[in-house]
């Protein structure tokens, strides 16, 4: 085979597993696979902080709750962690996680006994966690758009944390200045101040949108609906995390290293600044 028809293979294949992967992210960023009982709050406002809810089902591990504002593990995003309440007794959540359709809430410690389904209780997240996840995310996208943009780069992997973040990504050239200079890209839009939001797009809809239609024909057809989150004119794309209302609240893209992973695969480790402004969300317990 011609090297230039080679090339063009590979680029495909890479396009293509980039739209697979994506999908995948988003199926579990939603809580798509399998039947859920959960109504996730977060899902149409990511700064609810607290809830009242009703215990749905009780687990060895944890409980199932009817409702939650805890994000559950997935898309890259670490799940968030806090506390149920009931009758002023407290119980730590150390995770979320979907298993077998449910979404468990792990608790921490001697509960059992404390919290029997049916029974009302308060879910109350660790906010200054959340909101720095908040943030991460919402500059792993402006990242992304700006790395695609400027050099066609495509995602191939990504990993939140409320302190570091990864970013997995290919590019012909390891170019640490260019590199740089696309980081200083972002970081103009952030301070910018571009508004996001949250919206829902039918799929036979997004069937007819250039910029979703790859994902959206690979989703299985139980997805009827797609949450779309914008961030001004910068990007658009299908998406089950939690993100901050406007740009101005991320603060500032700092790169904490780069890695040179193999042929095209780059790996790029960065954290945040907090924004220059302090009229921002103010995290809260």
């Amino acid at each position: 085979m011609p090297l230039i028809q080679l090339k063009s293979l590979l680029l495909f294949l890479r396009t293509l597993f980039a739209v697979f992967r994506n999908a995948f992210i988003i199926l579990v960023s939603l809580g798509l696979f399998g039947d859920t009982m959960t109504e996730l709050l977060y899902m149409d406002d990511s700064y609810l902080k607290e809830f009242n809810a009703r215990v749905a089902r009780v687990t060895d591990d944890g409980i199932v709750l009817d409702k939650t504002v805890f994000y559950l593990q997935g898309g890259g995003q670490p799940s968030d962690t806090g506390k149920i309440i009931k009758y002023n007794k407290e119980f730590e959540v150390e995770k979320v996680k979907k298993v077998d359709g449910n979404v468990i809430h792990f608790l921490k410690g001697e509960w059992k006994d404390s919290i029997k389904e049916g029974d009302e209780v308060k879910g109350v997240i660790n906010w200054e966690r959340r909101y720095k996840l908040m943030r991460m995310h919402t500059a792993a996208h402006v990242l992304s758009s700006v790395f695609n943009k400027k050099a066609g780069a495509l995602i191939t992997g990504n990993q939140l944390d409320f302190e570091k973040s990864r970013f997995d990504f290919n590019l012909e050239d390891f170019d640490r200045e260019k590199i740089l200079s696309f980081v200083d890209e972002v970081n103009r839009l952030l301070a910018e101040g571009h508004e996001v939001s949250i919206s829902y797009l039918p799929r036979d809809d997004a069937l007819k949108d250039p910029e979703l239609v790859k994902l959206a024909s690979v989703l299985p057809p139980a997805v009827k609906e797609l949450r779309i989150v914008t961030i001004g004119s910068i990007d658009r794309q299908c998406d089950g995390g939690t993100h901050v209302k406007n740009t101005k609240e991320v603060g500032r893209v700092v790169v904490l290293k780069m890695e040179n992973k193999g042929k095209n695969n780059r790996r790029l480790y960065f954290g945040l600044e907090p924004p220059a402004e302090q009229a921002v969300e103010k995290p809260t317990l």
